[in-house]
């Protein structure tokens, strides 16, 4: 008996490696040694750092992924993994350096695991980082047929005395949110249930695109537009919104004697959310605490620094709200206006 006749192809695994060199190649940047192939990937701290962290993150996609294979919609999943892995090392005020993929499925398709480190590669061009290796695994008889699985992780570097970590934040400090492109990779369980009581139709409207559309949108990735910002160190705190929404991700950032009050008719609610909230009877309490609804990165800074933050953002191409304030804390971390 062979490899190959106990499920696992290596000569495929070999050849899915040819074939994303040259997606690979276009993510390299200056610190990057050596090549794609060997037991680790190197890369060189970069120089001008004083006391150099290094902070790390690691993710997957979730239930997503499982929306994108039913519905042959894969190309966004790789950017999903890296968005959701780089927007938190951000949180830190870290610049994104390298990231690493892993792959796993029971019986390889090159053409299915191409497209979604396809779009790893093209995440990671977004974030300036550098995809500097991965690992594929073929694992028969642990995934149904057509059933795969990615996690990413990533490394990203600030000066010691330039980590956010909330402490600059201050009473009557602005809150400023930056629109999301959809629920990006949490929820899915929920949406998943959603569609199937409802019967909904994937290529119905909603919002001037489909249904399915809507719901796949890959995550924003904020780390080119918000880097020059935290740079100029005209950011207090900054807080991804992923999972738990703004209800349970704003406070991991705050001071215990500060609040974030939240006005909710501060930004339009994306068609989406709606439709989900009304197709599956979602309370509003479980909305805020469970997806992002429209919002996908917060920042938190000085009243004086508002204006310069909303004009560099939306000259990035983002879409900026202010949305609320920092009050000083008598009860819940997050109090809603409306």
């Amino acid at each position: 008996m062979s490899y190959r006749d106990a499920g696992v192809d290596i000569d495929a695994g070999n050849q899915l490696v040819e074939d994303i060199k040259p997606l690979i190649a276009r993510t390299q940047r200056p610190e990057v040694l050596g090549g794609l192939g060997g037991f680790g990937g190197l890369f060189q701290v970069p120089q001008g750092y004083r006391q150099p962290v290094l902070v790390s993150g690691t993710d997957g996609i979730g239930t997503k992924l499982k929306l994108g294979i039913d519905s042959d919609r894969l190309d966004g999943l790789g950017r999903d993994l890296v968005a959701m892995c780089v927007n938190d090392v951000l949180v830190s005020g870290a610049e994104p350096l390298f990231f690493l993929d892993y792959f796993a499925t029971g019986k390889l398709e090159r053409g299915v695991a191409a497209r979604v480190i396809a779009g790893i590669a093209a995440g990671c061009e977004d974030a300036g980082c550098a995809l500097i290796g991965g690992e594929t695994a073929e694992m028969p008889g642990l995934y149904s047929a057509g059933d795969f699985d990615a996690a990413g992780f990533t490394v990203g570097i600030v000066e010691r005395d330039d980590i956010l970590d909330g402490s600059q934040v201050g009473d009557g400090d602005v809150i400023l949110g930056l629109a999301s492109s959809g629920p990006h990779s949490n929820g899915y369980s929920l949406i998943r249930k959603v569609l199937e009581r409802s019967g909904a139709e994937p290529t119905q409207d909603c919002g001037g695109q489909t249904l399915i559309e809507a719901l796949m949108a890959p995550t924003r990735i904020y780390v080119k537009a918000l880097l020059p910002l935290i740079g100029d160190k005209r950011i207090h705190a900054l807080c991804h919104i992923t999972g738990g929404g703004l209800t349970e991700n704003l406070p991991r950032v705050l001071p215990d004697t500060l609040a974030a009050q939240i006005d909710m008719a501060a930004w339009p609610r994306p068609a989406v959310f709606q439709w989900l909230q009304q197709a599956g009877n979602i309370a509003e309490s479980e909305m805020r605490r469970t997806f992002n609804c429209g919002i996908g990165m917060v920042l938190v800074v000085a009243p004086d620094q508002v204006e310069a933050c909303r004009s560099a953002l939306e000259h990035a191409g983002e879409t900026v709200f202010e949305i609320g304030r920092m009050v000083p804390r008598s009860g819940e971390a997050v109090v809603y206006n409306a």
